[in-house]
């Protein structure tokens, strides 16, 4: 059992059990992959610490880390991590001046680690970050400008360092403690005002000691490649730093020069890796199953009517998990293996024949997708996380797995279903998810009233619905803080967007919007039907004017740039009754209680996704401009 420890400690602990296993996987040159030792990622840190001190890094200061995931990524942060500073870890997917500046301001960065296709933002807003001293690129192959130095270069600062100061270094790691803040990681809030998330060394290491523990460990031969981004929350803890527990290996997918390029490295990577295990999105694990359909597709009509055949099979004979096989399931065995000879071994062995199984990040994976993959023999595990818990809350495992939820607790963590009171709710009860124990983070940077309103007497107020069931396991409903979650797992705050809709629009008087790990955002809107009246009674040409108003946040239109293209809804349900106190959809400080709004019209948030609901002009949206005209 954790009882509190660094990060240090841990990467010592895996360098004296595993030193000369291989840690970090990387394809420089086309897909040919090297490999660092436990023993040399540890060197390489402390020459890349030693480096930071000599060019005066203090205890406690920030250093942003802004990079596609490679060995250098790892090295980095570790790196600063042993000088006694905080890792800021950046999405690679920032791209607007005010989403970079903003977080490398707040945080008041001094330094910033930076890839070649990274470095390339952030040149031209230099002048607008004023507390950055240093630019460091991770790679060779882009020329420096003033003000940057290669990593290396930094190293051999180390190396002269410690040959007379090693003892300044070996002080400053001593003055590290498990309470220490290892971590701000930035959530994606509106374009102005995301949120600092503090985690310690010690949320970190208790999290990665939960998760193995849950999964019954890693064994230290398994390979994985780490595909979501290195700072994503749920790939930072279950790959960086659970794989180095174990003495496990991790790889980055092969480098390109562009994102385009490396996206279109993965499956020559996973030919390459050929990892034991995956951490998935939705958006990814949707990708596989496409691929492995349409390969299929190309043998023939005969081995694709097989292969549906024996999913029809597998999906009667593995029920929910935990009755996989049980009663006249049994019956069935003999004909899955018959399958699974025939079909899904080949599919796995050309896939990735030593994947074992995936480890789902959405909370609300597609139940028919967690099917699929059951069936042809790589279950996928899912899982429910927060970046503000480490971030890993609930797991399935082999040992416990019921299909369509969200897994079992954390070991050595408390979770409560509670009402808006924070009374605790009985077992099949909905209400708001709270949990407790070592990996809920210290609290939002410089934000001490958003740390309040999140932790509550040492619980945190993970603000997504859900309940219990009679086995403990985890069902998630919904995000009652309202976030966006794209089918990539990207999330983002809708109240900038809403509120801005609301203010310019003539015809929209409320606007709340829907994305559940969806490829594109939905609305629900009220009207204002007087202000359209003085336009039209027309109801198809009363859509066409909202729908026009909507245009106006995409390309060409006067509120372009505003926001995020992927977050502007691209399709919208009328709802004839505003939203109000008295039919419990607004609270007693007017603001719209999104969860019950999603709740109560659920099936129109669901009939946005048909081929009629995307249409400005449906059915549904005729109906009620008809009946709003005519009063």
């Amino acid at each position: 059992m954790n009882k509190g420890k660094t990060i240090i400690q841990l990467l010592n602990e895996s360098v004296e059990k595993y030193g000369n296993n291989p840690y970090l996987y990387e394809a420089l040159n086309n897909i040919e992959y090297s490999a660092l030792t436990f023993t040399e990622v540890k060197e390489q840190a402390i020459r890349f610490a030693a480096g930071l001190m000599a060019m005066g890094i203090d205890a406690g200061e920030r250093v942003a880390l802004m990079s596609e995931g490679k060995n250098n990524w790892v090295i980095g942060e570790l790196g600063v991590l042993h000088a006694g500073a905080v890792c800021v870890p950046l999405s690679v997917k920032l791209d607007t001046e005010q989403d970079i500046t903003f977080r490398i301001n707040h945080s008041d960065s001094v330094m910033v680690l930076a890839s070649n296709q990274q470095i390339k933002k952030l040149r031209p807003l230099k002048e607008k970050m004023p507390t950055v001293k240093h630019y460091i690129l991770l790679d060779a192959d882009v020329e420096a400008e003033e003000g940057e130095i290669y990593i290396e270069q930094v190293m051999k600062q180390g190396d002269a360092f410690l040959k007379t100061n090693r003892a300044k270094l070996d002080e400053r790691i001593a003055e590290v403690k498990p309470d220490s803040l290892a971590n701000i990681s930035y959530t994606s809030g509106t374009t102005a005002n995301p949120k600092g998330i503090m985690l310690s060394h010690d949320n970190y290491v208790c999290n990665v000691e939960q998760a193995v523990d849950h999964l019954n460990g890693i064994p230290s031969y398994f390979r994985t490649l780490l595909i979501l981004p290195w700072d994503h929350s749920f790939g930072h803890t279950a790959g960086v730093y659970a794989f180095m527990k174990t003495g496990a290996s991790i790889a980055s997918v092969a480098a390109g020069k562009s994102a385009m390029e490396i996206l279109r490295n993965v499956p020559k990577s996973l030919k390459a890796i050929n990892p034991h295990l995956l951490m998935s999105v939705p958006a990814l694990a949707t990708n596989f199953r496409n691929n492995i359909e349409s390969g299929i597709k190309k043998q023939g009509k005969i081995p694709y009517q097989l292969f549906k055949q024996g999913l029809k099979v597998a999906y009667a004979y593995n029920g929910e998990g935990h009755n996989k096989g049980r009663g006249k399931r049994a019956l069935l065995k003999p004909l899955v293996a018959l399958y699974d000879r025939i079909i899904f071994s080949k599919v796995r062995e050309n896939f990735a024949s030593n994947l074992q199984f995936f480890i789902g990040g959405g909370a609300l994976l597609d139940i028919e997708l967690q099917r699929f993959f059951y069936a042809i023999g790589i279950p996928m595990y899912q899982g429910y996380g927060l970046s503000e818990a480490s971030p890993i809350i609930s797991a399935n495992s082999e040992e416990f797995h019921k299909l369509g939820s969200s897994g079992k607790t954390m070991p050595r963590m408390d979770i409560e279903i509670v009402d808006e009171d924070m009374n605790p709710l009985p077992v099949g009860e909905k209400g708001e998810i709270i949990v407790r124990g070592g990996n809920v983070m210290k609290g939002y940077w410089k934000n001490p009233e958003a740390t309040e309103e999140a932790i509550v007497d040492g619980w945190l107020r993970t603000e997504d619905m859900g309940y219990l069931d009679e086995d403990g396991y985890l069902y998630v409903l919904g995000r009652t803080k309202s976030l966006l979650i794209s089918n990539d797992g990207e999330k983002f705050s809708p109240e900038g967007i809403e509120e801005s809709i609301m203010a310019t629009s003539k015809y929209i008087n409320q606007c709340v919007l829907h994305n559940d790990h969806s490829p594109y955002t939905t609305a629900l809107l009220t009207i204002n039907s007087d202000a359209l009246k003085q336009r039209t009674t027309d109801p198809a040409e009363a859509a066409q004017l909202i729908a026009n108003e909507l245009a106006q946040y995409m390309k060409g239109g006067s509120n372009d740039g505003l926001f995020p293209y992927r977050w502007i809804p691209s399709s919208f349900a009328l709802i004839e009754e505003p939203f109000s106190e008295q039919n419990g959809l607004v609270n007693s400080t007017m603001k719209i209680v999104k969860h019950k709004v999603y709740e109560r019209y659920a099936h129109k948030i669901e009939a946005l996704h048909t081929a009629e609901g995307k249409r400005h002009d449906s059915e549904g949206n005729l109906e009620v401009l008809e009946r709003l005209l005519k009063q």
